[in-house]
C-alpha cells in the first residue's frame, strides 16, 4: 500500500495538528474520502464551515468504520478509551497511527486494546504552533519538518511503509526510532523547554503587581518567546508531562545541576566559565539553523 492508495482516512481530533494534517491530505489528494471525527459539537460546526473534510462525525466507532487509516490527534490521555471504543469497528488490515508527543505510552496504553487484525504505527510530527482548534491548522505545517515513527519490531512493514509514504507526501522527513529513545530526545528538545516556559511565565505572574505590570509592558524578546510557548494547549502538555515523567524528570535533574553550576559561576565572578557555556550554546543555535529547523 502507498499513501495514494488510502481510500478512506479518519482523523480523530481536529485541533491544530489534526486539521493541518487533514488539510495536507486533501491538498495532496492522499485519500479518496477524509473523515473528521470530533466529539466536540463546536469543533464539528467549525470543520463544516471551513470545509475541512468530506465527512464529519461525532461518533468514534461510526467515523472509523471502513477506514484504511485511522489517526489519533487527541490528547494522549484519551488514547486508551478511544482505542477501546473504536476497536470493534476497525476493519481487518486497517492501520492505526497517531501524532502524540509521547510514544512509549502509545505502545503501553493503545496497543493492548486494539484487535490483532490491525496494524499500529505510532507517529510524531515535530511541528506545531501555540494556537489550537480547527481554524488554526494549515497544510504546510509539516513541510521540511521531521516525523518520527516508533513501530515495534514485529509491526507489518507494509503498514509502516504506508504511513512513511503519507508523511513524505505532505513534505516531511521521516525517521524510525525506538519509542523510549524518542521520549528521551523529546524530553530535552520539546518537553523541558515548555516546562521552563510555563515556570518563567508563572514566576512573572506571582510577582508584585507593580513589577508584574512592567514585565508585561517592557517584555523583551526572550520573555515574549516564553509567553508564546506557554500559550500552548494546557491539556495536551499536562498529559505529556504525566506520561513522559521519567524522561522529563531525568532531564530536569540535569538542568538543575547545570543551573547550580551557573549560579555558582555568577556568584564568584567566574567569567571564563560563563563565556565557555554561552559560546557552546551559541554553536548549537548555528547547528539548528544549518539543519533548517529554525
Amino acid at each position: 500500500m502507498t499513501a495514494a492508495a488510502f481510500q478512506r482516512i479518519a482523523i480523530i481530533g481536529f485541533g491544530l495538528i489534526g486539521s493541518s494534517l487533514g488539510r495536507a491530505i486533501r491538498q495532496h489528494g492522499l485519500a479518496g474520502t477524509l473523515v473528521a471525527v470530533d466529539r466536540d459539537p463546536a469543533a464539528r460546526a467549525e470543520i463544516e464551515t471551513l470545509g475541512l473534510a468530506d465527512q464529519i462525525s461525532g461518533d468514534l466507532a461510526g467515523g472509523v468504520a471502513d477506514a484504511d487509516l485511522v489517526i489519533l490527534a487527541t490528547p494522549v490521555s484519551t488514547y486508551a478509551e478511544i482505542g477501546r471504543t473504536i476497536a470493534p469497528a476497525l476493519k481487518p488490515g486497517a492501520i492505526v497511527s497517531d501524532v502524540g508527543s509521547v510514544k512509549r505510552m502509545v505502545l503501553r496504553d493503545l496497543a493492548p486494546v486494539l484487535p490483532a487484525h490491525v496494524h499500529l504505527v505510532p507517529g510524531h510530527p515535530i511541528a506545531g504552533t501555540e494556537k489550537s482548534g480547527p481554524g488554526a491548522g494549515f497544510a504546510s505545517l509539516f513541510e521540511g519538518r521531521w516525523c518520527i515513527l516508533t513501530p515495534e519490531p514485529a509491526t507489518d512493514r507494509a503498514a509502516v511503509a504506508a504511513v512513511n509514504a503519507l508523511w513524505h507526501a505532505i513534505g516531511s522527513d521521516v525517521v524510525e526510532m525506538d519509542a523510549d529513545h524518542h521520549d528521551k530526545v523529546l524530553a530535552i528538545t520539546s518537553h523541558l523547554p515548555h516546562l521552563i516556559a510555563y515556570t518563567i511565565v508563572g514566576t512573572a505572574v506571582d510577582l508584585e503587581e507593580d513589577i508584574k505590570s512592567e514585565v508585561v509592558k517592557f517584555s523583551a524578546s526572550g520573555f515574549r518567546d516564553f509567553t508564546r510557548i506557554a500559550a500552548s494547549d494546557p491539556t495536551m502538555w499536562r498529559d505529556i508531562f504525566l506520561n513522559n515523567r521519567e524522561a522529563v524528570l531525568e532531564m530536569l535533574q540535569r538542568l538543575t545541576e547545570d543551573l547550580f553550576a551557573l549560579q555558582r559561576a555568577i556568584r564568584w565572578g567566574e567569567g571564563d566559565f560563563l563565556h565557555e557555556r554561552f559560546t557552546r550554546a551559541r554553536a548549537v543555535r548555528r547547528s539548528v539553523i544549518e539543519a533548517k529547523q529554525a
